[in-house]
């Protein structure tokens, strides 16, 4: 048995953590994000409004917060190492359910099930990274922030890809996409289902701690504009370049742009996330995110676009780290599950509710600089909130 403040050593963390991240590769970076994607050749060819469009990510954010919901009970009964096999596993199945039907409620059942398996990996694949992290205290916050980078990987990965598979295919190609990132997926998760997965984590059985809301009420609603804001720009953000004139080209170096910035992620805010002074880290790379999603406003040259997706990205992956590193310096191992479970959570139903409202806005309006301006809006307050975050002392 190892004591509890004695983490145990694992021989190659970092490698470990990196292959964790896989599950969150799959089922954010590319289930998820990728969708923005092929959101402009569905909507064309299958006829979909704006708030149809927006449903998509909406229902997948639905599936994302009932499985954070449900993530510590499954952890309990299925194990970790389970939980996130089977979660990447569901996220495979709904990739592929993609490419088979143009049918608007079968496809939205398959972005449910991605969101289901993508918080089953995540959160427990999280929570496992935050425990071997720990093992490593004085390269806590670089270790943990490789685990952030999972989705960047999915990101570049899929911009690289469908971009130039829907040009070479042309009109009505979405489908070819999907098969291709499906295709990419089962590759790129080998290492996951074919690694050990430590199990030792030492709240792997705890979560009795005590976590009370109140005291950190407005960093969970900071967290939850950050999840409003971020989805509405990852959601539309491809349909604004290609609307300003942008190709295959333009597209895929906006979207790999974006996921490049997560592997400077760790490097970048190091000395952010050490900063154990309540929610000020969140408040500084929040605030950073809502510059990045407002540069499109000012103007669409390629040059520009290309600084608002580098600004945006390299915050993005940051701010999910920014706020498992404040559980880490405010709670006891044992609560850190229901705290990142409470965390989530706020960021579910922030990312739920985005989607679908931007899409009536623009829908309403006609112009998706719109959802641009709701969305910068949304994160600018959001680190408003998170400056506000005091210290939270022992319960």
């Amino acid at each position: 048995m190892h004591a509890p403040d004695h983490p145990p050593r694992y021989p190659h963390p970092a490698r470990l953590i990196l292959t964790l991240s896989l599950g969150a590769t799959v089922g954010l970076g590319i289930g998820r994000f990728a969708y923005a994607l092929v959101l402009p050749d569905m909507r064309d060819s299958l006829h979909w409004s704006y708030s149809a469009a927006g449903f998509m990510n909406t229902i997948n954010a639905v599936g994302y917060l009932a499985g954070a919901l449900l993530a510590s009970r499954l952890i309990k009964r299925v194990g970790w190492a389970a939980a996130i096999r089977g979660g990447t596993l569901a996220c495979l199945v709904s990739l592929a359910l993609c490419a088979l039907t143009g049918n608007f409620w079968a496809l939205s059942l398959a972005r449910l099930v991605a969101g289901l398996g993508a918080a089953a990996a995540f959160v427990a694949g999280g929570a496992l990274a935050a425990g071997i992290a720990q093992s490593r205290p004085e390269r806590a916050n670089f270790l943990l922030s490789l685990f952030y980078a999972g989705p960047g990987i999915g990101i570049l990965a899929s911009g690289l890809i469908a971009p130039f598979t829907l040009q070479w295919f042309g009109p009505g190609s979405w489908w070819v996409v999907w098969w291709a990132l499906t295709l990419l997926s089962v590759v790129m998760t080998i290492p996951l289902f074919l690694t050990r997965i430590e199990t030792t984590a030492n709240f792997a059985a705890g979560g009795g701690a005590s976590f009370a809301i109140l005291p950190v009420l407005i960093y969970l609603a900071a967290y939850f504009l950050f999840g409003a804001g971020y989805i509405a720009y990852m959601t539309f953000m491809i349909a604004y370049v290609r609307d300003a004139g942008g190709g295959a080209p333009a597209q895929a170096a906006f979207w790999s742009l974006i996921g490049l910035s997560a592997f400077v992620t760790p490097w970048f805010w190091r000395r952010v996330l050490a900063l154990d002074r309540g929610g000020l880290a969140t408040a500084v790379i929040l605030g950073t995110n809502a510059l990045g999603a407002a540069l499109p406003i000012l103007g669409t040259s390629t040059a520009w676009l290309a600084t608002s997706a580098i600004v945006f990205g390299v915050a993005f992956f940051a701010v999910v780290g920014s706020t498992t590193a404040f559980v880490r310096f405010n709670y006891p191992p044992a609560a850190w599950p229901t705290a990142i479970a409470a965390m989530t959570i706020s960021f579910g139903v922030g990312q739920t509710l985005g989607p679908i409202v931007v899409g009536a806005i623009t829908d309403a309006l006609g112009s998706l600089s719109y959802a641009l301006n709701v969305s910068a809006a949304l994160l600018a307050i959001g680190a408003v909130a998170a400056l506000c975050q005091r210290k939270v002392g022992p319960a």
